[in-house]
C-alpha cells in the first residue's frame, strides 16, 4: 500500500502564479515580472520567462534567436505539458483492466526473481531470462486502491515535473526510477516473492520534486514531511515492497539533481551521463542477483 502524495505548497506569503493562483512561487518572469510556477517557467537566455512573453516574442516576425526558450531543465516547451503523464496513466489503467479481464496475466507480468509456476509446470522469473518483468511490473496493479493511490500521485506530481523538465527528460526520469526500484527489489527480496506496481517510479517523481523545490528555493518543509510520512508507511505497513520505494526514490533524486543543476554549456552531456550512470547501476544489481540465483 502506498499513500498518495499531496500537492506541494509554497512558502507562506509568496505571490501566486499568474496562471495558477493557488500555486505560490518566488520566481518571476524576467520580461514582465509576473510570478510563475514551475509549470509555467520557460528557460530563456537569462532567467525564466512566462508562456505569454514567449508567445509574444515568437510572433514578432524576427528571426529566431539562437537561445530559444526552454524548460527549466533545457527541454522543449510543449503545448500540452502533461501529455507524457497522461500516456503513462493510460498505460497503467489499461494494464489494470487487462489483468482484471485475464487473471492469469498477472503471473506473466509481475516481478519475480525465480520460482516454480505450477500452472505452466515450469520455472519462471527474471533469473530465468524473463528480464521484461522488471518493466512490465512497473505498470501492473491488482487492487483498485493500489492503482488509485499511484495514479493520483502520478497526476499530482508528474504534471509539474513534466512541465519543468520537458517530455524526454521526464520520461527518462520515470522509467529509470521505476527500473531502479525493480532492480533493488530483485536484488534484496526473496527470489520467489512476487511484486508489482508503479511505486518505484512514483517515489522517483517524489524524490525529483524535492530536488526541484530545493533548486527553486521553495519551502522544503511540506515535501520533506510528505516524504517522511510515505517512508513511515513503507516500513510499517505489511506487504509493501520497500525496496522499490527506496530504489526509485534514490534514483529519481539523483537523476533530477543532474538535470536541474547541469551547467548550460554542458547540459545535455551531464543529463545523459547522469541517467546513464543510474541506469547502469540498476542493470548491475540485476546482473549481480542473476549470477547469485543461477
Amino acid at each position: 500500500m502506498e499513500q498518495a502524495p499531496d500537492s506541494p505548497q509554497g512558502a507562506q506569503g509568496l505571490p501566486g502564479c499568474y496562471r495558477h493562483p493557488d500555486r505560490e512561487t518566488g520566481v518571476r518572469c524576467t520580461r514582465c515580472e509576473r510570478p510563475i510556477c514551475p509549470e509555467c517557467m520557460v528557460d530563456a537566455a537569462v532567467g525564466f520567462q512566462c508562456p505569454t512573453c514567449v508567445r509574444e516574442g515568437s510572433g514578432t516576425g524576427h528571426a529566431p534567436s539562437a537561445n530559444q526558450p526552454r524548460t527549466l531543465a533545457g527541454g522543449t516547451v510543449a503545448a500540452d505539458p502533461r501529455l507524457v503523464t497522461k500516456i503513462l496513466l493510460g498505460m497503467n489503467v489499461a494494464m489494470f483492466f487487462a489483468i482484471l479481464s485475464v487473471a492469469r496475466l498477472v503471473n506473466d507480468v509481475e516481478l519475480i526473481g525465480l520460482a516454480w509456476d505450477p500452472e505452466v509446470q515450469s520455472v519462471v522469473g527474471v533469473a530465468d531470462g524473463q528480464w521484461y518483468r522488471l518493466v512490465t511490473s512497473m505498470f501492473a496493479h491488482q487492487e483498485i486502491w493500489h492503482i488509485g493511490f499511484n495514479m493520483l500521485a502520478l497526476w499530482w506530481i508528474g504534471g509539474p515535473l513534466e512541465a519543468a523538465l520537458g517530455r524526454a527528460r521526464y520520461l527518462a526520469l520515470y522509467l529509470i526510477s521505476g527500473l531502479a526500484g525493480s532492480g533493488l527489489t530483485y536484488l534484496v527480496a526473496a527470489a520467489n516473492q512476487p511484486s508489482l506496481g508503479a511505486s518505484g517510479a512514483i517515489f522517483g517523481l517524489l524524490g525529483a520534486t524535492a530536488v526541484l523545490m530545493r533548486r527553486l528555493s521553495y519551502d522544503m518543509r511540506p515535501v520533506l514531511v510528505l516524504l517522511a510520512i510515505n517512508l513511515v508507511f513503507t516500513f510499517t505497513i505489511p506487504n509493501i515492497a520497500w525496496e522499490a520505494h527506496v530504489g526509485g526514490l534514490v534514483a529519481g533524486a539523483a537523476i533530477a539533481y543532474g538535470m536541474v543543476h547541469a551547467p548550460r554549456e554542458r547540459r545535455t552531456l551531464v543529463q545523459v551521463g547522469t541517467c546513464a550512470v543510474v541506469l547502469l547501476a540498476a542493470v548491475a544489481t540485476v546482473v549481480l542477483r542473476t549470477a547469485q540465483l543461477t
